[in-house]
């Protein structure tokens, strides 16, 4: 029982890191074109940051944070980093499936390579 917890601070890792990544790529496209000038960039930011949806982002990648910190206290991070990786594995899916990004067979091959990496580490 005590494994699976110490499993699922990894777990909330990905899952609070995932969720960041997402809400902000989803605002961010919604918030339009980045300004050309300064001013405009400060102004565009500022909206950002004051948006519910980007301090829920914000809020997640703090408590990714946290949960990294509480991995650290029971794995190795040689053991432990390379499950992050699924993050990249994630966010493909998510990319493609939420909104429309390409996927081709370099894509597909680096996945497979990802996962079969995390395979073998996992069985050491």
């Amino acid at each position: 029982m005590f494994r699976l917890i110490d499993y699922s601070y990894i777990a909330s890792t990905i899952l609070f890191t995932v969720y960041s990544q997402l809400v902000m790529r989803w605002q961010v496209s919604l918030a339009g074109p980045l300004p050309a000038d300064f001013t405009g960039k400060v102004r565009f930011v500022t909206q950002l940051f004051l948006n519910p949806w980007v301090l829920s982002s914000i809020f997640a990648t703090l408590i990714s944070g946290i949960s990294w910190m509480l991995a650290m206290t029971r794995f190795e991070i040689s053991y432990a980093y390379p499950w992050v990786s699924l993050n990249f594995v994630f966010m493909l899916i998510f990319g493609v499936l939420l909104f429309g990004e390409s996927f081709n067979s370099a894509k597909m091959f680096g996945t497979l390579l990802v996962i079969a990496g995390i395979v073998v580490i996992a069985r050491n």
